[in-house]
């Protein structure tokens, strides 16, 4: 088994400390990322030097370069850099500040893209490596009341597709991972806007309703379907797949959902064939 070193945001929680300790375990190295790295100190006291830990707020522009390069400095070779820590916003837009705003698409969407563009010549330098890009179903999907976390989503994937492109002459490589629900505090912990009572009983009021249940139930109490070791095994055994998938859909949820919504979308396309051909010249 060829042993790698992997650099991963968000490790603290969820399925990005899923992903690490999995890792850890096999004997690779791990540099991860965590706002409180503090929550860390088991994972540190466990493993020792193979875990390197750094402060990291993925609104910190500054600080994304500056963690990247440490790191790279510090371990001498990372192979693959996973983009994983984000949160959800979930409300009507007119319910969501700008403030509110600008801190998802810079956290979930700005932040990711900062990441890889650090990592980009450290990995040209070395001649290649992969980047994992922690998407979601909602990078395809949308659904009421989660508009700004869709439009991190959808904007990162398009990003990564295209900039999969870009670097594939330096031997890099990169795949979307399109998870489901999973069984993680993620659900509990989304932001809520203060309510506009205008959108009462409106489809957005329903996704603010379940993720008040969600906190109100504790986290930990998500019965969602999918397993994040299970996930976690699947994002590892990717990186020995070359070429690179460009995407892999974790959850039977979004697997049916997707196929649907794929099956829709085709046909709509091919009804529309006389219309696209019409309007050339």
């Amino acid at each position: 088994m060829e042993n790698r070193t992997w650099f991963i945001t968000g490790i603290n929680r969820g399925l990005g400390r899923s992903l690490a300790e999995a890792i850890l375990e096999r004997g690779d190295r791990v540099a991860g990322t965590a706002r409180k790295p503090a929550e860390l100190d088991g994972l540190r006291a466990k493993h020792g030097d193979r875990l390197w830990v750094a402060t990291l707020d993925l609104t910190d522009a500054n600080g994304i370069k500056e963690v990247v390069d440490r790191a790279f400095a510090d371990l001498g070779r990372i192979d693959v850099v996973v983009n994983n820590a984000g949160y959800s916003l979930a409300g009507a837009v007119e319910e969501c500040s700008v403030e509110m705003i600008n801190h998802q698409l810079a956290t979930n969407l700005l932040g990711s893209i900062l990441v890889i563009r650090a990592a980009l010549p450290h990995l040209r330098a070395q001649g290649g490596g992969r980047i994992i890009q922690v998407a979601s179903a909602a990078g395809q999907l949308a659904f009421p009341g989660l508009s700004l976390y869709h439009a991190s989503k959808w904007g990162i994937e398009g990003f990564i597709e295209s900039t999969a492109q870009d670097v594939a002459p330096f031997g890099i490589e990169a795949t979307l991972f399109e998870p489901g629900a999973i069984r993680t505090e993620f659900g509990s912990s989304g932001t809520l806007p203060p309510a506009i009572e205008a959108y009462r009983g409106t489809p957005a009021s329903m996704m603010r309703q379940a993720v008040e249940a969600l906190r109100e139930a504790g986290e930990g109490s998500s019965q969602a379907g999918g397993d994040p070791a299970k996930m976690a095994r699947v994002m590892i055994d990717s990186v020995d797949q070359s070429p690179a998938p460009k995407r892999v859909v974790m959850g039977s949820d979004v697997y049916d959902s997707l196929l649907a919504t794929y099956r829709e979308r085709a046909a709509s396309l091919e009804a529309q064939r006389e219309i696209a051909f019409s309007t050339d010249f």
